[in-house]
C-alpha cells in the first residue's frame, strides 16, 4: 500500500478512489500499520512540538509532560475512533438498506479520517489549530460519498446514513467518556 498515493487520492478524487478501495480485500494490519497508525500520529506530533515549542500567543508553552499526555491520549483515542466508527457504520447498515460488512465499514471509517489526520498539521501553530476542523468537515463529507459504495447503501439513504452514523458516534463517545469519568476520576 502506497500511503501518500492512497491520502492523495482519498482527497483529490474520492468518487474514483471509493470504488478501488471497495474492491481490494482488506488486510487489517497492513491498513493498521501502514495508513492508519502513520496517518493518525500526525496531529498529536503537530501539536505537541506547537504546544511545547511555540506555545499560545508565543507566551504561555505547555509543559512537556501534559502536552506529551494530551499527545499521546489523542493519538490513542484517533485510532480507537476509526473501528467505533466502522462498528457503528456497520451496526446501522440493515436500517438503511445497506449491506452489513466489518471490512468494508473499517475501509470506510479509516480512509474518511484522512483528512482529519492530514490537517491535524495544522497543530503545529496553535492559533491556527483551529483550521483542522476544515479537514473534519471534509471527511464527514467523504464518509458521504463512501457511503453507497462501500456499505451498499441506496443513494437516497446516503445522507440520513451518514447523519445517523455522525448522532450515533458522538453518543457513544459521550457515554463512554461518562464511563470513564466515574473511573478517572
Amino acid at each position: 500500500m502506497n500511503t501518500v498515493a492512497r491520502a492523495k487520492a482519498i482527497i483529490t478524487s474520492p468518487k474514483t478512489e471509493w470504488p478501488v478501495i471497495d474492491a481490494e480485500p482488506l488486510d487489517t494490519g497492513e491498513l493498521l500499520t501502514k495508513y492508519i497508525l502513520p496517518l493518525a500520529a500526525i496531529g498529536p506530533i503537530a501539536a505537541f512540538i506547537g504546544m511545547t515549542v511555540f506555545g499560545f500567543g508565543g507566551m504561555f508553552r505547555v509543559p512537556v509532560g501534559t502536552a506529551l499526555g494530551m499527545a499521546i491520549a489523542t493519538y490513542i483515542l484517533s485510532v480507537i475512533a476509526v473501528f467505533v466508527v466502522a462498528w457503528v457504520a456497520n451496526a446501522l447498515a440493515p436500517n438503511f438498506g445497506a449491506q452489513q460488512s466489518m471490512p468494508q465499514a473499517i475501509k470506510l471509517a479509516a480512509y474518511c479520517s484522512t483528512p482529519s489526520w492530514l490537517a491535524g498539521i495544522f497543530g503545529l501553530m496553535p492559533a491556527l489549530a483551529i483550521l483542522a476542523l476544515i479537514g473534519g468537515l471534509y471527511g464527514l463529507y467523504l464518509l458521504y460519498l463512501g457511503i453507497p459504495v462501500m456499505m451498499k447503501a441506496p443513494a437516497d439513504k446516503a445522507m440520513t446514513y451518514t447523519i445517523v452514523i455522525i448522532i450515533a458516534t458522538i453518543v457513544l463517545y459521550f457515554v463512554i467518556g461518562m464511563l470513564t469519568r466515574g473511573i478517572v476520576y
